[in-house]
This record gives C-alpha cells, sequence and structure tokens, in this order.
C-alpha cells in the first residue's frame, strides 16, 4: 500500500510539473551522460625527441593539447612509446576537462613505423593501456603530409632529427624516401648535418681540412674543453641521437653568421632534401605536374640556406613544382584523420 501510494504521489508531482512547463529534478548520472554524448577524436604526433597531441570535437575544433617525451617504437620500444602517449592524454584530457571515455577515435602518426608488425604491436598495446577501440596506426610522414595536402596529390618533407620525404598522386598511390635512420640514412635531417659537421672538425683538427667556427660551437655544445677533446664527450654514453641532432641548430647559426664550412654543409643538406623529393616525384609520375612540397620540421629553421639548393634540385625533375607549409600542425591533422576514419563514417 505504502509503495502504491507514493507512486501515486511521484506520478501527480510530474504530470503537475509537465502542465506548468517546470523543468524536471535531474539525478546527478543526467549530466554525466549527456557529457559523454559528445565525442572527442585524438591525433598523435609522435617522433625521436617528443610527442604532441591534440583533442579534437564533433565541431572540428582543438580543444585540449599535450607534451612528453619521445614515441618512436623503433628507438625507445613499444611500452615506452605508448606510456608516453598516455602521459601527453592524460596531460591534455586534465587541462581541457576531458574524459578519456569521451575519445570515439584516434590516429596515432609515429615515427619508426614503417613495419607492419610494430604497427600492429603498437596499437595493441595502446588499445590495452587507454581503452580505446578504434585506432589507427600510421607514420609521422603521413599526418604531416595530410597537414600540407587534406589528402590531394603533394609531397611533404621531414627533416628534423631524421629525414623522410612522402607524396600522394591522383590515383592514390603513394611513394617513399628516405627514413632510414642514423646508421644508413638521415641526410639533410639533424642528425645527418651534425654528423657531417663533425666530421669536417675532426678534419679541420687534425690539419686534414679547413678551419672552421664549428669546432669552438661543438666544444661549447658537448662540453669538451677544447676540439681534440671531443672524441671523449660525443662517445660519452649520454649522447644520443637526440642530442647528436641538437647540434644541427648550431651548425645553422654558425652558417648565418657566413662561416663557409657549414654554409655548405647546409647545401648539400638542402640537396640531399631535393633528391629524395625528385625520387618520390618520378616513382608518382608527378614530373609535370604543380606539386605542392610541405616542409616540416626544425632544420628548415635554416631557411633559404636550405630551401634554395633543395628548390634548385627540385625543379631540375619537376619545373612546376613549389615548396609551401602545412595549413596544420601535424599533431592536429592526425586528430582530424581519427575524425574522417571510415569506422566513423565521415570520410568524404
Amino acid at each position: 500500500m505504502l509503495i502504491a501510494y507514493i507512486k501515486s504521489v511521484m506520478f501527480d508531482y510530474k504530470s503537475s510539473l509537465l502542465k506548468n512547463n517546470l523543468p524536471m529534478a535531474t539525478s546527478p548520472t543526467d549530466g554525466k551522460r549527456k557529457q559523454r554524448s559528445h565525442q572527442v577524436y585524438l591525433g598523435v604526433d609522435g617522433g625521436g625527441t617528443k610527442t604532441q597531441i591534440a583533442v579534437m570535437n564533433e565541431s572540428r575544433e582543438v580543444t585540449c593539447e599535450g607534451l612528453a617525451g619521445p614515441s618512436n617504437p623503433l628507438r625507445v620500444g613499444v611500452e615506452t612509446a605508448v606510456t608516453n602517449i598516455a602521459k601527453a592524454i592524460n596531460e591534455a584530457c586534465d587541462r581541457g576537462g576531458v574524459s578519456r571515455g569521451d575519445i570515439a577515435a584516434a590516429t596515432l602518426g609515429l615515427a619508426g613505423v614503417r613495419r607492419a608488425d610494430l604497427k600492429r604491436s603498437v596499437k595493441e598495446s595502446f588499445i590495452k593501456r587507454l581503452g580505446i577501440r578504434k585506432v589507427e596506426v600510421v607514420t609521422d610522414a603521413e599526418i604531416a603530409l595530410y597537414a600540407t595536402t587534406q589528402g590531394k596529390p603533394g609531397l611533404v618533407v621531414i627533416a628534423g632529427t631524421g629525414s623522410v620525404c612522402l607524396g600522394k598522386n591522383e590515383k592514390g598511390e603513394m611513394a617513399i624516401s628516405g627514413g632510414w635512420g642514423p646508421l644508413a640514412g638521415d641526410e639533410g635531417g639533424g642528425v645527418g648535418i651534425a654528423q657531417q659537421a663533425l666530421h669536417t672538425i675532426a678534419k679541420a683538427s687534425d690539419g686534414r681540412g679547413v678551419p672552421t667556427m664549428l669546432s669552438q660551437r661543438a666544444s661549447e655544445y658537448f662540453r669538451a674543453s677544447g676540439p681534440e677533446n671531443l672524441i671523449v664527450a660525443i662517445y660519452s654514453p649520454q649522447v644520443d641521437n637526440s642530442r647528436i641532432a641538437g647540434f644541427a641548430r648550431l651548425v645553422v647559426e654558425t652558417a648565418q653568421d657566413g662561416d663557409e664550412i657549414a654554409i655548405g654543409i647546409l647545401k648539400d643538406a638542402g640537396f640531399e632534401l631535393g633528391l629524395a623529393a625528385c625520387a618520390v616525384i618520378e616513382k608518382l609520375g608527378l614530373e609535370n605536374s604543380k606539386v605542392p612540397i610541405g616542409c616540416v620540421g626544425s632544420v628548415f629553421h635554416a631557411g633559404s640556406l636550405l630551401t634554395n639548393p633543395m628548390l634548385e634540385k627540385v625543379r631540375s625533375c619537376a619545373a612546376k613544382a613549389f615548396l609551401t607549409e602545412p595549413s596544420m600542425a601535424p599533431a592536429h591533422a592526425a586528430a582530424l584523420m581519427a575524425f574522417q576514419t571510415p569506422q566513423n563514417g565521415n570520410r568524404r
């Protein structure tokens, strides 16, 4: 009887509210359900030095971003890579007031994942760690290309710690050049530039080469008492590829100060990047097309000292090609790719 009476009273109360257009009381969980209906999309740009992530809402607006350590699984391992990605996500979600449970899909653009088995391992570890089921793992070059062309034909050249060129033609065919890492490649990237600089410094110190201001810059950067002691400093266990690549910034500064040896190194780097672009252009049959080539990475801070020889080489194989900058950050492009994945039904 008591239960029936309570139900009757509640029914009369709700009817009265509806009749008078008054708002009904909500339970604490109602707001959470409403919030969860707004999905967000995750983009990851992971390299050998750092990881950047972006969270995009359904209006294609980036609402929050995060930063963490390296996530190139070939260099740091799958688990460390995923751990750093998770750190960046947590930082962004905390800052933007976003729940990880709202992330509907993710695109991870990572350096070092050209192998299918490595992509699969990263994807499995990421899903296990974060519980996000709709995940696509691609190379960092793919998200940089999308940031440049938004899916249209074109190329991107990345010159950061390493170097790589990726392109796509009107048929959707893709081709790549470079990306071989510090042992077999990285020409035109930070590691390649720094290594060439160290070669010239060693020759100058021995009397086998021309003196250069790079000798003093390297001594200061690697904390050696002089060029003759660089051999101890550069082979220290603490000096990894990221540290080596960082010296490229000083090579650029030395070139801007007028050092002929440093200028020559940047000219060689630009030629190598142009050579990589030409290889991709020829593979895709874009020689007669007006090809946009996006320039991404810290090495391009060198400006015309690098881009002039690069463009000269590119124009030798594709006269209408031109250099440009991406219209968005790679992490933002990755988030947009997640939003437009076929599994979300948004790809146009």
